[in-house]
């Protein structure tokens, strides 16, 4: 088993993962989609194969994830971020970079003095 940091919680490797995604387009629109392969999508989107609308807004940059154990799970969240406002899609992102700052802060400082 390996570790998700973004779950917070043990998976097992041989599980298939599926992603609800945010990706921050050329025109500083945000698309939202989900995957079970988040490198390949957005490699995707920037090749002109991912979904319509990107194609024509490329370069496309990953700005959020979540991961999910089943495809329903990431298929319901992708929903209902796409009926959230454009503000409250950019404070999900603001929030969750703060978390992964918040993250590497912690840890540092539990060397720093230490344990």
């Amino acid at each position: 088993m390996a570790y998700d940091r973004q779950m917070g919680r043990k998976r097992r490797d041989n599980m298939k993962r599926n992603y609800t995604y945010m990706v921050k387009c050329s025109d500083g629109t945000l698309y939202t989609g989900w995957t079970t392969d988040l490198e390949h999508r957005v490699k995707a989107h920037n090749d002109g194969e991912g979904a319509k609308y990107t194609r024509s807004r490329r370069p496309v940059e990953l700005v959020y994830y979540e991961e999910y154990a089943t495809k329903a799970e990431a298929m319901k969240r992708e929903y209902s971020i796409k009926q959230l406002t454009r503000k409250q899609k950019e404070k999900l992102i603001e929030n969750k970079n703060m978390c992964i700052i918040d993250t590497c802060v912690f840890i540092k400082m539990i060397k720093l003095i230490g344990l």
